[in-house]
């Protein structure tokens, strides 16, 4: 499977990031993420990190996927997926 990043869409209060799935046969889906703005504004996230949260998110929908549960094609960022990411990707250092 490839996930391939084709670019994002503003709206006046998301993001909202464009990605396409192929499979090995060859197959290809399109899938959306949205993120709300009040996101970057309300966290240290980054406008740079969306596509990475996006990405993410997504992944983690198809690797969970089932023939009975496909992935919707358009995904929403919460405030969980958020927090995971920024604890991720901007660990907090201990002092010492």
């Amino acid at each position: 499977m490839q996930i391939q990043y084709i670019g994002f869409n503003v709206a006046a209060t998301s993001r909202t990031y464009n990605f396409r799935v192929a499979d090995a046969a060859g197959t290809t889906r399109d899938f959306s993420v949205k993120i709300l703005l009040a996101a970057f504004r309300d966290s240290p996230l980054r406008f740079q990190d969306g596509p990475e949260l996006c990405h993410g998110r997504l992944k983690q929908a198809l690797e969970a996927e089932t023939a009975e549960s496909p992935v919707k094609a358009n995904l929403n960022i919460e405030l969980r997926d958020t927090e995971d990411f920024l604890r991720r990707r901007y660990p907090r250092k201990r002092r010492a």
